[in-house]
């Protein structure tokens, strides 16, 4: 496969996970979106349910490779991607990483998500000493960057409803 067909299905497959994000804002979950794809195929699609089950756990990364473990039959995912449509928190990146999914492609920055109230600089601190991370090649983490990546934010921010969670 070449560089451009690989940049544009990962565009696609953000485009999946921004949209994701956006149905779970309208689902009274919070702006986050993801899905899994193995081998060319979308194996898992999740949004954020945090709120909805009482579960700090239930962010949307963290429910699409939980979806994708059962579906493949294994906790193992080497041959996956994770598409996020926000940079991933630390737990998520951290669950990534033990589901040994090797890429991670997201749309939003964390920069983004703190405009719109949702900030892990406190976790990513204690565990990194630092506020906003550097975001090393060998984390497997790609941005990139989409027209609408904020629309999930925006949509969040007109809710009248919301809490962080």
């Amino acid at each position: 496969m070449s560089h451009a067909q690989t940049e544009d299905s990962d565009k696609a497959y953000l485009q999946q996970a921004v949209q994701l994000a956006v149905d779970s804002v309208g689902d009274g979950g919070a702006p986050f979106g993801a899905l899994v794809v193995h081998n060319g195929s979308v194996v898992a699609r999740a949004g954020n349910r945090a709120k909805q089950e009482c579960d700090p756990t239930a962010h949307a990364e963290v429910a699409a490779i939980r979806m994708a473990g059962k579906m493949l039959g294994n906790a193992h995912m080497p041959e996956a991607t994770l598409y996020a449509s926000c940079e991933p928190c630390p737990m998520c990146l951290a669950a990534a990483h033990w589901a040994r999914i090797p890429r991670i492609v997201f749309a939003a920055s964390q920069e983004t998500a703190n405009w719109a109230g949702f900030a892990d600089g406190n976790i990513a601190e204690q565990l990194y000493g630092q506020i906003h991370p550097v975001r090393p090649k060998e984390l497997g983490l790609t941005q990139i960057e989409l027209e609408d990546s904020a629309a999930p934010f925006r949509a969040w921010l007109a809710k009248n409803d919301r809490s962080s969670d």
